[in-house]
């Protein structure tokens, strides 16, 4: 727990840590110090952490799956301009997590203020002793990008977090009594030579697979498809110009996903379902691409066959640049079409969709700045185009108050058939869906869309009063190819309010209230959404927290062209008014099981109704849960369970009138959606893993309502995918995996008819055995 040999003594060793959470601006309760020195090639910065050793959390876990642990960090904004840093965390073993960290939170960003996507080369170690623990780390410049100069000056951040007692402390002090955090950053002086002479990292990859699958893209001539042993190689490309600008280069990348998304409630949304960003192209300097409207949602490039960009930051100005093609539209259309299908063709098989993003920016003040983007989306096989351009800027008064804005005008040419521009979300008609459909013999015309789009967010945080207002405007006609906007032909206000009362002694950290409020409205002043929202939160330590919001008051308006489900045709708008209630409960506070739960009940809308309903019928009663359970049984094995579940139930007198001559029975079920996931990963090394996932997922509809005049037009569908992964990662370039999944549901294939769901059985639609390996060469 001290300082050892000559290199060690000369590290300049730092003091004084004080907390931020739970009582801010006190020492932090355990006696913590660190340790900073460099070479030419590496960062060394050295953490001693004392504390009982029998409390400590730590885990043998898979990279990046730190938080149920004990932690340290060290922020680095290289270029000194308090707004963006490098963060590089680890737990008490060494097991890594890092990420960009912006002082003002941004668009796509599922933690806030932290770009967890993006990864890099560095090396960690841990070792727990009799008097706490010692976490050391190494970063090398070239995972850095700073100013290309022979004396740096850098901010720094230095960081512990104490899991079971909810504790953040900093050095320097960061308060809670002030937005964000680098504004209170510590200036690091005195690297001189650091300069590396050139960076250059290469990462190939080849894959290896042998896979069934069935191809649904003609839908009357569905079949089986499969290879005993596919190949592919890919390359990416990295080129570092002047430490401070980077050059990305992909060709033939393999853009499937080794690891899976967490499952979400996708049923019967009414809008589009955010998922994050993991795949590697996409990753550096990505927040460079976040601006208060997300324009640029990378998931919406499915399958590129070669990419490049470009981004970096100069003195005050910051640029990004991105072209790439995606090769799904063409991959949507068959490749071989047989005579006797009815409607395909194939000649459009292997067309393209091409994606262009341009961003600049440039800081004012001290922590402000301004600017501009545009993004350009084309489809050539049908015409297509989209253009979206506009500025924005983020304005921080003072240490508790910030303003974002931006204002943009999209202008497109969409395929007629399937270009109307519903304000219920998933309106952007997709370049793959209209190659079908040309190929198919149903291609519309084109038809011009455009508008404008402004969003405005009003911040205010502070130690007990916090504060944020928001204000969106998105015009009827637009439209973002590249981007997430959900929902257009409105004008909402958002505004939050929370008060924190912060005991200084025993269980309990801190309580209040919280209100939630937004009003929603189309262009025409029509009233569409209300949501009203008042809760308590309670935080204990053990990261215990309760919420419960015992009256949720919403309306929700529908317009005769929002009734696009199933052939539903109404003349009028119908005004729903929904009472909910919720509660919320999680815990860390013991050391091998954590627990979170939530539970809301009330009335709720059934956005998927069958054709013979009735407008009034679609209010409903919604029950929806979501449960995750840890166990962590030996250090080297965790078990995450996971279960969502959401119902609807048809409960009120208006059922007997709006279904037609022969209703269902009332207070049965519209349908029933459960998902049950559980993960087993069992971490023998900080890089040998074995990972196993098994989840069932079913939409149990109409049951037991009446078959012949359903609630609903969803047919029953149930699913059991098993995915099993070894996993060799030396660091995100360098990695071998192994794996297989299969995937069973309840479907009956019809050759020339069709795929249909089935009420009993199941077959095996997908399985695939794998093994990629790539390795990153750095020069």
């Amino acid at each position: 727990m001290k300082p050892e040999g000559e290199t060690a003594q000369k590290m300049a060793k730092v003091t004084g840590f004080m907390q931020r959470n739970p009582h801010d601006g006190e020492k932090v309760s355990e006696e913590t110090e660190a340790y900073l020195g460099y070479d030419q090639k590496n960062l060394y910065v050295v953490f001693v952490c004392f504390d009982n050793p029998k409390e400590v959390r730590a885990r043998m876990s898979a990279r990046e799956d730190v938080y149920d642990d004990d932690q340290v960090a060290v922020l680095f904004d290289t270029f000194h301009d308090r707004r963006r840093a490098y963060e590089f965390q680890t737990t008490p073993l060494g097991v890594q997590w890092d990420a960009i960290f912006t002082d003002a939170s941004t668009a796509g960003l599922a933690n806030g203020n932290w770009d967890t996507s993006w990864d890099t080369v560095w090396d960690s170690r841990g070792k727990l002793t009799s008097r706490g623990f010692v976490a050391w780390m190494s970063i090398p410049f070239k995972s850095l990008r700073f100013p290309a100069t022979q004396q740096q000056e850098w901010g720094i951040l230095l960081y512990r977090g104490i899991t079971r007692k909810n504790e953040d402390g900093y050095w320097p002090q960061v308060s809670l009594k002030e937005q964000g955090r680098l504004s209170r950053e510590a200036t690091l002086d005195g690297l001189e030579g650091i300069l590396p002479d050139r960076d250059i990292e290469l990462i190939p990859y080849g894959i290896m697979r042998g896979f069934r699958s069935l191809d649904e893209r003609d839908p009357y001539n569905p079949f089986f498809q499969n290879a005993t042993a596919q190949g592919q190689i890919g390359l990416d490309a990295k080129f570092v110009i002047k430490d401070h600008f980077v050059l990305d280069m992909t060709a033939n990348p393999d853009f499937s996903q080794v690891e899976s998304d967490q499952p979400q409630i996708v049923v019967n949304q009414r809008f589009e379902v955010y998922f994050p960003e993991k795949r590697p192209f996409f990753l550096e300097n990505a927040d460079f691409f976040r601006t208060p409207i997300d324009l640029f949602y990378t998931r919406n490039i499915q399958d590129p066959s070669a990419g490049i960009r470009l981004t970096g930051k100069d003195g005050p100005y910051s640029v990004g640049l991105m072209a790439s093609d995606d090769r799904a539209p063409g991959l949507a259309v068959p490749s071989f079409c047989p005579p006797t299908s009815p409607i395909c063709s194939d000649s459009l098989y292997g067309d393209r969709s091409y994606f262009t993003v341009a961003r600049v920016s440039r800081d004012i003040f001290r922590q402000s700045s301004v600017g501009a983007i545009y993004t350009d989306w084309q489809c050539p096989a049908t015409g297509e185009y989209n253009r979206v351009g506009g500025v924005d800027t983020n304005l921080k008064f003072s240490p508790n108050w910030t303003l974002q804005g931006q204002a943009v005008t999209s202008s497109s040419n969409l395929a007629g058939l399937n270009a109307s521009l519903s304000p219920t979300g998933n309106l952007q008609t997709t370049c793959e869906d209209n190659l079908f459909q040309f190929s198919s013999g149903n291609f519309g015309n084109g038809n011009h869309y455009g508008g404008p789009a402004d969003e405005l967010d009003l911040r205010r945080n502070g130690l007990h009063f916090n504060y944020n207002g928001s204000y969106l405007d998105v015009s009827p006609g637009f439209v973002t190819m590249p981007g997430f906007v959900n929902r257009v032909d409105i004008r909402q206000v958002n505004n939050l309010v929370y008060y924190r009362f912060r005991p200084k002694k025993g269980w309990l950290l801190a309580w209040g209230p919280t209100f939630r409020q937004h009003y929603t409205f189309d262009h025409e002043g029509n009233r569409l959404d209300t949501y009203y929202d008042g809760y308590l939160r309670v935080t204990g330590r053990g990261q215990t927290d309760f919420r419960f919001s015992p009256y949720i008051e919403q309306r929700e308006r529908l317009r005769p062209q929002d009734f696009f489900f199933e052939g539903l045709v109404v003349n009028q708008s119908f005004d729903y008014h929904e009472h909910q209630s919720y509660a919320q409960f999680s815990t860390g506070y013991f050391r091998k099981f954590t627990f979170n739960a939530d539970y809301t009940w009330g009335d709720g809308g059934n956005f998927a109704p069958s054709a013979t309903a009735k407008p009034q019928a679609l209010l409903s009663r919604l029950d929806m849960a979501t449960v995750y359970m840890n166990f962590r049984p030996v250090k080297p094995l965790k078990i995450q369970n996971t279960y969502l579940f959401s119902r609807l139930r048809a409960t009120n007198s208006e059922y007997r009138s709006a279904l037609a001559e022969a209703p269902g029975p009332i207070g049965k079920g519209i349908f029933d959606n459960h998902t049950i996931r559980s993960e087993w990963n069992w971490q023998f090394t900080p890089q040998f893993a074995l990972r196993a996932i098994f989840q069932y997922n079913s939409t149990l509809a109409n049951t037991p309502g009446n078959t012949y005049y359903p609630y609903t037009y969803l047919p029953t569908q149930k699913r059991f995918n098993a995915d099993l992964l070894f996993t060799y990662l030396v660091h995100p370039g360098t990695a071998i995996y192994v794996g297989y999944n299969s995937d069973l549901q309840n479907l009956n294939v019809v050759p020339y008819t069709g795929v249909f769901n089935t009420a009993k059985g199941y077959i095996n639609d997908s399985r695939q055995f794998f093994v990629k390996v790539s390795y990153q060469f750095r020069f």
